[in-house]
């Protein structure tokens, strides 16, 4: 982990898909905002089913299309030192919110909350699991994470950075 001020983890179930995206799509926000060096960026899994394993293929290659690279990235499941690391901890959806709530000390200060909290124009609350779906699953994900890490980036920038858009 960097000596960033501000560090923020991105949780779903297996680490595979949807957070792994949201590692790699908000890094790249950060990235083109300069802000790399004050912004750390990670991601989990509540369960530990593919702990070491690389994101879904089709997530990879979504991500691809958009020029967001998640081949590097590792699946890891959550450990109770995340809550002394992160700043920020956003669940992709109520389920994983609720197992963090479970696993949360009583002493964590951070934001623990849903990712799309940060995207109120996207008129859901969960950025649904495109596991078991069709490959336009996973798109509709990329679309959910860059609205939501627009909002999420301004939120901790402060600025309201009119350039937090997806990078080109």
């Amino acid at each position: 982990m960097s000596t960033a001020e501000t560090r923020v983890l991105f949780v779903c179930l297996g680490n595979i898909c949807r957070s792994p995206t949201a590692q790699g799509v908000f890094a790249q926000f950060v990235d083109h905002s300069d802000l790399s060096h004050r912004i750390a960026v990670d991601s989990c899994g509540t369960a530990d089913w593919h702990t070491g394993k690389a994101p879904d293929e089709r997530a990879i290659a979504a991500a691809a299309e958009r020029n967001y690279d998640l081949s590097a990235l590792r699946a890891r499941h959550i450990t109770s030192e995340d809550f002394n690391r992160f700043d920020y901890i956003l669940a992709m959806d109520e389920s994983n919110l609720r197992t963090l709530v479970e696993l949360c000390p009583a002493d964590y200060h951070g934001h623990l909350s849903l990712l799309l909290d940060f995207y109120p124009g996207a008129g859901m609350s969960e950025v649904p699991d495109p596991y078991y779906g069709a490959a336009d699953g996973f798109a509709r994900v990329l679309d959910l994470i860059e609205g939501a890490s627009a909002g999420l980036l301004r939120a901790i920038s402060g600025q309201g950075r009119a350039d937090a858009h997806p990078p080109q």
